[in-house]
């Protein structure tokens, strides 16, 4: 597993330094956009429409919408001087019953171990609630965001789940067309009801249910791969590194190809002077033409390929 945050729980004068761990994991089959013409993934950029162009994360600060298209923007460094001091620890406040707490304040779980130099402790705190029954009501500071968390024994772990603060748990109230308690009910309907409940009664099993849609989604790409029913994307383009060696042997393929071969030069002696006698002259200007070289027809060049 990944660590995703490191501190320390606190009760009392108790000091644990911790891992912690994400308990849970969403299974969806996730899909990426693409574009039907090529296959290619979609990219998101993000853009400014005002200056008509894509913006770079370093140009990218918050900004809290206090009406509307009005903003007062908010740094790191504010950020940092309200933060609180106990962001590196998971302070334990209170200690209640489990019963206590309605599941819909239930948000994220995190698996807790203990650091190197912790394990006593962490054995400690674990075997006293384990006795005790009670969990742990406790405050900490996860992603610059100040969070109420309840600390349980699962196993032989202590884990901690994130919860709702009560004015973050939308009140029953707003819920539209709730039928009233005081509804009349005939007595034979509310009977079958309260059988059908006893007779579809169990224990709770967790194994026993799976995602049967996720289940049918992977049945339906694993036969779509089977009959290569597949989309590829293009190639990225890659950096131009040249291979010399093997651009040395596509040119040598291609002048080949096209007929063109290497001009020979002519001898010349220690006075400079060609087979003719001619003394070498200046390239004509705008030419890469060497001083003193004559050019060499392509006629010429085959008949002297050929040996004539």
């Amino acid at each position: 597993m990944h660590t995703v945050w490191k501190g320390s729980i606190s009760f009392g004068l108790v000091n644990i330094p911790i891992r912690m761990f994400t308990a849970t994991e969403h299974r969806d089959v996730r899909f990426r956009q693409l574009h039907s013409v090529c296959s290619t993934p979609i990219r998101y950029a993000k853009t400014c429409p005002t200056c008509d162009r894509e913006v770079d994360a370093s140009e990218i600060v918050r900004g809290f919408e206090y009406e509307k298209g009005n903003f007062v923007i908010v740094k790191d460094e504010d950020l940092e001087r309200i933060t609180p001091e106990t962001r590196k620890a998971i302070e334990i406040l209170d200690f209640v019953e489990l019963s206590e707490i309605d599941p819909i304040y239930f948000e994220k779980s995190y698996y807790l171990s203990p650091q190197e130099t912790g394990e006593k402790a962490y054995a400690l705190l674990r075997e006293a609630m384990r006795q005790s029954g009670k969990i742990g009501i406790a405050r900490l500071t996860l992603r610059n965001r100040q969070s109420l968390a309840v600390i349980r024994i699962y196993g032989p772990a202590i884990l901690m789940e994130t919860i709702f603060y009560p004015d973050e748990v939308r009140s029953v109230a707003q819920v539209p067309a709730l039928p009233a308690d005081d509804v009349e009910l005939a007595e034979n309907e509310l009977s079958m009801a309260r059988q059908l409940i006893e007779n579809m009664s169990t224990t709770f099993d967790p194994s026993q249910y799976t995602d049967l849609y996720r289940q049918e989604l992977h049945e339906l790409i694993e036969k779509k791969l089977e009959g290569q029913e597949v989309a590829a994307a293009p190639a990225a383009p890659k950096a131009n590194v040249i291979d010399l060696m093997q651009a040395l042997k596509e040119s040598i393929a291609a002048a080949e190809k096209a007929g063109i071969d290497k001009p020979a030069r002519l001898k010349t002696d220690p006075t400079g002077a060609d087979q003719t006698g001619n003394k070498p002259s200046a390239a004509p200007a705008g030419t890469d033409q060497p001083a003193g070289r004559k050019k060499t027809t392509t006629k010429k060049l085959k008949r002297k390929k050929s040996g004539t």
